[in-house]
């Protein structure tokens, strides 16, 4: 898969998802959009979790731990860049090692994305 193709399967997913990383709590608007662009994709619910896991979490984490990260806002085009660049090199022992870690990469957002799966799953109609 090239870069391109990646941006056009899962950017606009990504840039959705990508406030979970900021320093304020989402809001109920935050959410609402975030379920609205996950109901454009056909992935189950642990699809969506290894996409959080293993496509987001080691980038997105980084910004938190970073001094100099954005923590309002992040600038669409170098997230994007970021999180291709992750995922182009996203094979073999990368996706293990990311796999194992994953848990230290999403503890921090692990709350917002409980909530957010719980909100998928009533927008489905599936049990929480």
């Amino acid at each position: 898969m090239n870069a391109q193709q990646l941006v056009d399967e899962r950017g606009d997913l990504w840039l959705a998802l990508a406030p979970l990383w900021l320093d304020r709590e989402p809001s109920e608007r935050d959410y609402a959009r975030m379920v609205e662009v996950i109901e454009r994709y056909d992935m189950t619910l642990s699809e969506l979790e290894w996409m959080f896991r293993l496509e987001m979490a080691p980038v997105m984490s980084r910004h938190q731990l970073s001094i100099a990260s954005e923590w309002r806002q992040f600038d669409d085009y170098k997230l994007m860049k970021q999180l291709v660049n992750h995922n182009m090199r996203l094979k073999g022992w990368r996706r293990k090692s990311w796999a194992l870690f994953s848990g230290l990469t999403t503890m921090m957002v692990r709350h917002r994305w409980n909530a957010l799966m719980n909100r998928v799953a009533v927008a489905r109609g599936e049990q929480v």
